[in-house]
């Protein structure tokens, strides 16, 4: 099996739920974000574990990595701007382990945050595919990380976290922005809207009600990758090492 298969029909399905403003029409109240998101967490942990790429240890990872990032989040419920160290841990996760393992540790990160600080609503499903995707995308970078890793390795994954800080914030943007500035004649959204206007409208609502916003959150990720990434990243790759095996034919 394509290794990038699963984690990307996951992807695809998380894509239609922030996709359908920009084709003009509403998303039915009926929608099972809910059931479409444990469906798609669910089954790429089973699918994982079928191919043997997550092994009882791999798992017991995930799990340790879901219960930092719980703390830390219940710890600073709101941080400088958008900050939070909670895609600290998700950036380094997927540059070592890869996008599987990335989005792996994004989603059940907010799931179990979530439950854990009973903050469980309509826009929990949304979080889990953004944080997840922040997990993809370092894991897409990881692809050409040092071994041992190095101060190159560093800096993209400093990359990695800005852009993503910004990219994150923009996907959770879409959920406001459809109720709240519905009918805006400048900045809104309204059914039947062309795809190009409904951007652009989207476009100006974030750079006047966001970007600065988000710009805190993206810097932040610098910071804690520049000032903590080396130990973790180095620690994480020992791990890996100790998780991987071999078979050599006789």
């Amino acid at each position: 099996m394509n290794r990038a298969l699963p984690v990307g029909l996951v992807s695809l399905a998380g894509l239609v739920l922030f996709c359908w403003p920009f084709i003009g029409t509403g998303l039915p109240a009926n929608t099972p974000a809910w059931t479409l998101t444990i469906g798609c967490v669910a089954g790429l942990l089973l699918v994982e574990a079928g191919t043997r790429e997550l092994d009882s240890r791999a798992v017991a990872l995930l799990a340790a990595i879901a219960a930092i990032d719980t703390a830390l989040r219940l710890a600073v419920i709101e941080g400088i701007g958008g900050f939070n160290p909670i895609y600290f841990l998700v950036l380094c996760a997927g540059y070592v382990f890869g996008t599987s393992f990335g989005f792996l540790a994004g989603a059940l990160s907010i799931l179990v945050s979530a439950i854990a600080g009973g903050g469980v609503g309509p826009w929990v499903p949304y979080q889990v595919f953004a944080l997840g995707w922040v997990g993809v995308a370092a894991g897409l970078a990881g692809h050409w990380r040092g071994r041992p890793p190095g101060w190159r390795d560093l800096i993209v994954l400093a990359g990695v976290g800005a852009l993503m800080g910004w990219v994150f914030g923009a996907l959770l943007d879409i959920t406001d922005w459809v109720p709240v500035y519905r009918g805006n004649p400048t900045l809104g959204w309204a059914p039947g809207m062309s795809p190009i206007t409904a951007l652009v409208h989207f476009g100006r609502f974030y750079l006047l009600t966001s970007l600065a916003y988000d710009t805190f959150r993206a810097a932040g990720n610098v910071v804690m990758v520049l000032a903590l990434g080396a130990p973790v990243l180095a620690a994480l790759a020992r791990l890996k090492a100790r998780l991987t095996f071999e078979v050599v034919p006789l």
